[in-house]
């Protein structure tokens, strides 16, 4: 198993809990947040998150490669990534550590290994240590770098540092919630069409 020190949050700890009341999510770009396309769109798309949520591995698997293909590889819609620890036991544990493996690859090799753990994600519920350790040869992380990495207090204290502030200051506790251009859609999976819609009332 992980050997990781999850700080379990009160607030983050009901996988499937209700938004905080107003739609949250600011869309100014923080040096936490991981992004992707035109930053100067018209349209800002903000996903939270878990590498560990199985409704965010099926809108990744679904919805995000034509998502992207339409919007963010046009540079029609800036999108940005927030992280977020929400579920049970394993969905924080593979969340936890997959993303200190994502912030340790590096920027440009971030979303490939999101992506990755999306796709392996109930292998990675079984045999977690195992599929994270091969997302992570995948990116070109040996297996030394991969346990240090995971079992890094520091990065793991951000990382809780950076999900309590979604959940306080952006008002976001159950994931995927996507917030366009500062306005929250009801969290749970949405549909191409729906996100159309909503981008469309944006000015996109």
């Amino acid at each position: 198993m992980l050997r990781m020190r999850v700080a379990l949050l009160m607030a983050l700890t009901m996988f499937g809990a209700a938004a905080c009341s107003k739609g949250g999510g600011g869309a100014a770009l923080t040096a936490d947040d991981m992004d992707l396309g035109n930053a100067q769109a018209k349209v800002t798309v903000v996903e939270y998150a878990s590498v560990g949520c199985p409704v965010c591995a099926k809108w990744q698997r679904e919805v995000w490669p034509a998502f992207k293909a339409k919007y963010v590889d046009t540079n029609k819609v800036h999108y940005v990534f927030r992280e977020m620890l929400v579920g049970q036991g394993p969905e924080i544990a593979v969340a936890s550590a997959g993303f200190l493996v994502a912030r340790c690859a590096g920027k440009d090799k971030y979303f490939a290994v999101t992506d990755a753990i999306f796709n392996s994600q109930e292998q990675a519920f079984q045999a977690p240590r195992e599929t994270l350790l091969d997302v992570a040869k995948s990116v070109g992380m040996t297996e030394d770098a991969f346990n240090k990495c995971t079992n890094d207090d520091k990065a793991m204290q951000a990382l809780n540092d950076r999900v309590e502030k979604h959940s306080r200051d952006d008002h976001v506790n159950s994931t995927p919630t996507f917030v366009i251009n500062g306005k929250s859609l009801e969290p749970g999976y949405h549909t191409l069409d729906e996100i159309d819609a909503a981008i469309k009332a944006a000015g996109g």
